[in-house]
């Protein structure tokens, strides 16, 4: 970059890694960086992880990011937003300081709290927030009143690891405390039609309204970069910086999901289906959890299966052995994408239930993974082939319910990001189920482009943020198939009917 260049930065507070991505106001790369972070799992469904780790991956990602974008980066940057993970939460005290751990989305202590949440007030909290109960802020919050009371009565607020690395960037105190638009789904209290808290979920659940953080635009303002945290990103102090937003909404930006009728497929650990409308419609199946947008109007219904980028991995494992290397297991898992080509649509036969970590709306956590079907005639390859295809069927019946709740925005096209979006086999599947076509984004980082970008909008830099956001570089498009589309509809009908049998018989799931 040249020295007189002005450039934004996002970072991305992830699950087991912190990302950090200099970009130009055009959206081009200029560089990015990344650095690991550990989860900590102190017994049975407990997992935290040490906010002060979080924090220094921010500071490391962000100076290792500068470092790499060249002398006279550092002078360079104009604005910055944080992105992070989003259904879990962190209590802070009036100084900023961390009462609690940050409580995982993974972590699942709160499971009494939820079952409870759920029996008696699922329906409200669906209809008001767009997100069925599930393991996320109202649960996790109840169990700390329940559980933890000292540490619930000394927390000022609760906020997410995004917030709260940039309320440190910013030098911010409990009061200042905030939270934008995009998270306010998996609260479990807020109002997201009218982005408020909801005085009747609060005295529904419970819940103390005083330890919520004030509800600001993502492209808000929060304060500028002190010369404290300057120093330790590389950067110079008073940068401002922006409230940033939720990871899924930062990657939906970053990919160029700015109009309604988009899909976005983020083939990652998580299979996550994201579609792009333009009004609040809650899903009374609760099959679709919906989040605000960055942009101004834009909704965005999504559902995802977790795990589901590990299933074809694990087989691989499997099939590989113990013993084997990564890079044996690397081969194996070739083969397996080689082999479940050759498999005709629908798998001989042979069907698949994708949910090895339980499954996430409806909120079904004993419903897990399973061969449906399966015979002596059938051989990995047509196991690789179900579990390909159980995804994108999965997102077949998440579109149904967007088509249910949206029918006057038609869905034409999708976008796909992460490490699946590199099988060629995987994405024609998805052409063909879905009847749409797919097209793979060949940009890395789309949290870190989506934060700043935002960045870049809320410091009145960079042009229109939609329109500067769909630049996005892509690749290959896969078209679907006509004749294989009308055959995967009636697959398609079947596993629907068999995920509803599991789901209504969930008691008998449960060992």
């Amino acid at each position: 970059m040249t020295a007189t260049e002005e450039i934004v930065v996002g970072i991305d507070v992830g699950t087991t890694s912190t990302k950090a991505g200099a970009y130009r106001l055009d959206g081009s790369a200029v560089a990015t960086a990344q650095v690991e972070t550990r989860l900590i799992r102190r017994g049975p469904g407990v997992v935290e992880q040490d906010p002060d780790e979080l924090l220094a991956s921010a500071f490391a990602s962000v100076a290792r990011c500068v470092e790499r974008a060249g002398p006279g980066a550092g002078d360079g940057v104009a604005a910055i937003a944080v992105s992070g993970q989003m259904a879990g939460v962190l209590g802070i005290d009036r100084d900023w300081r961390p009462v609690t751990p940050y409580d995982s989305w993974l972590d699942g202590r709160c499971a009494p709290q939820l079952r409870r949440l759920a029996a008696e007030h699922g329906d409200l909290v669906t209809a008001r927030t767009g997100c069925p109960p599930m393991l996320d802020h109202a649960p996790k919050m109840q169990w700390w009143r329940d559980e933890r009371p000292a540490a619930y009565a000394g927390t000022a607020a609760f906020v997410m690891p995004g917030v709260y690395v940039a309320g440190v960037l910013a030098g911010l105190s409990g009061a200042d405390a905030f939270i934008d638009r995009t998270y306010l789904h998996f609260t479990g209290v807020a109002d997201a039609r009218s982005a408020s808290w909801s005085p009747e979920l609060l005295e529904a659940l419970g819940l103390d309204g005083s330890k919520l953080p004030r509800i600001v635009a993502s492209d808000a303002l929060i304060g500028e970069l002190t010369a404290s945290a300057a120093e330790r990103c590389g950067l110079s102090p008073g940068i401002p910086i922006a409230a940033g937003l939720g990871d899924t909404a930062a990657g939906a930006l970053g990919a160029g999901m700015v109009r309604p009728g988009q899909l976005l497929d983020t083939a990652g650990t998580a299979a996550v289906l994201v579609g792009g409308v333009d009004a609040f419609s809650a899903d009374p199946e609760q099959g679709l959890i919906v989040m605000a947008g960055a942009l101004p109007g834009q909704w965005l219904p999504l559902n995802y299966v977790a795990g589901g980028g590990l299933a074809l991995p694990w087989l691989a494992a499997l099939a590989a052995g113990t013993g084997a290397s990564g890079a044996d297991r690397g081969d194996t898992l070739a083969a397996l994408l080689d082999e479940a080509a050759e498999v005709p649509p629908g798998a001989d036969g042979l069907a698949f239930i994708p949910h090895l970590e339980g499954r996430i709306a409806p909120h079904a956590p004993a419903m897990r993974g399973g061969f449906l079907g399966l015979s002596l005639a059938h051989g990995r390859a047509q196991l690789a082939r179900a579990i390909l295809e159980a995804v994108a069927f999965e997102y077949a019946t998440y579109l149904r319910a967007m088509r249910r709740l949206h029918p006057a925005v038609e869905f034409v096209s999708a976008r796909v990001i992460g490490g699946g979006a590199r099988s060629g086999l995987w994405n024609a599947i998805k052409a063909d189920v879905l009847g749409v076509p797919v097209e793979r984004i060949t940009m890395d980082e789309t949290a870190t482009r989506g934060a700043a970008l935002l960045a870049a909008s809320a410091a009145g830099l960079g042009g229109d943020l939609g329109a500067v956001a769909a630049t996005v570089p892509t690749a290959e498009v896969v078209e679907p198939d006509a004749a294989r589309h009308e055959r995967y509809a009636a697959l398609v009908d079947r596993y629907d009917a068999l995920t509803r049998m599991l789901l209504e018989h969930e008691d008998l799931l449960t060992t």
